[in-house]
């Protein structure tokens, strides 16, 4: 008996909801003050030059990342947009707000692209001018570089999780991965069998976060630079394959999740996720099955239309 191939369905956290993305819809659920869910749709945009782009090594994750900040750009204002029309005291204030852009700002991939940018080239900096007298150009500096990176990334997320806001956002992040891991493992999507699962997942953006730190290391390890202008040039051509490169370690990891003996290569990201992954309420896991289930609904039906259109 040949076994079924289960989809892999990807999502993401959102103010007070869970954005998951099929083959051809993409579906955001939130909770209202109310207690209702609403729920915002929208088609993937799917341009012909992209999808063979999408399958070439190295390539496919640069590209699928920046397809997936369009699709999830306009779920992310939605999702924020019903929150702040439904604020209260909470956002009413600067600080609160500006937590809240904080925290959609690493779940959301539409601003990972920036972030990443500055990720990169601040340690280069901190790297050069703190520790250059005492450590020696090249793989050194690379190494010293590395270790500046997760130190900024978990001062960052520990320091924003903090906030009550935040707190809730991860426990969002939590349900969708809640929600995935029950449904690859082919239970039925009830609020009381997903809670069983963990909030961890190997293809999760956090991993591909802490990814990009080891393999960048790797990488820039093998390009010597005269100067440190040359050095910020090296990282900004070098971060599409950095990023290439990161998705294809992740893909794999995830592949070898169920292997006894290499499982422990997904590690660090599943390490970084017990940060950015809080255990939700059975409220918000019935919101994340609730979008889950949309999606799987809507592009089912897509499907069935293409299958009409076309026999």
């Amino acid at each position: 008996m040949s076994q079924q191939i289960v989809p892999n369905y990807g999502g993401q956290a959102v103010i007070e909801g869970v954005m998951f993305g099929g083959k051809s819809i993409t579906v955001t659920a939130v909770r209202k003050k109310n207690q209702e869910i609403e729920y915002f749709e929208a088609p993937r945009t799917e341009y012909k030059w992209i999808t063979p782009l999408k399958k070439i090594p190295f390539v496919r994750g640069v590209v699928g990342l920046i397809e997936a900040s369009a699709n999830g750009a306009k779920h992310l204002n939605f999702a924020s947009e019903r929150y702040n029309s439904e604020s209260g005291e909470e956002v009413s204030e600067g600080p609160s707000k500006l937590q809240m852009i904080l925290g959609v700002a690493l779940v959301g991939v539409l601003s990972f692209l920036f972030g990443k940018f500055v990720f990169t080239l601040v340690p280069v900096f901190l790297a050069e001018f703190l520790l250059g007298k005492w450590v020696p150009d090249g793989v050194p500096q690379t190494l010293a570089e590395g270790g500046i990176k997760i130190i900024l990334l978990l001062s960052y997320i520990t320091a924003i999780a903090k906030a009550p806001i935040i707190k809730r956002l991860f426990q969002y992040h939590g349900a969708e991965h809640k929600v995935i891991n029950a449904f690859e493992s082919g239970v039925e999507l009830t609020v009381a069998n997903v809670q069983k699962f963990s909030t961890l997942h190997y293809r999760c953006g956090s991993s591909f976060l802490i990814f990009t730190v080891f393999v960048g290391v790797v990488i820039y390890s093998l390009f010597p630079y005269d100067s440190l202008t040359e050095r910020v040039v090296q990282r900004i051509v070098l971060l599409p394959l950095v990023m290439g490169v990161s998705y294809e370690v992740l893909q794999w990891t995830n592949k070898l999740r169920d292997t006894p003996v290499l499982r422990f290569l997904g590690y660090p990201g599943l390490w970084l996720q017990k940060i950015t992954t809080r255990e939700p309420e059975d409220h918000q896991v019935e919101v994340a099955i609730a979008s889950f289930q949309k999606m799987r609904e809507l592009d089912q039906k897509q499907a069935q239309e293409r299958m009409v259109t076309t026999g």
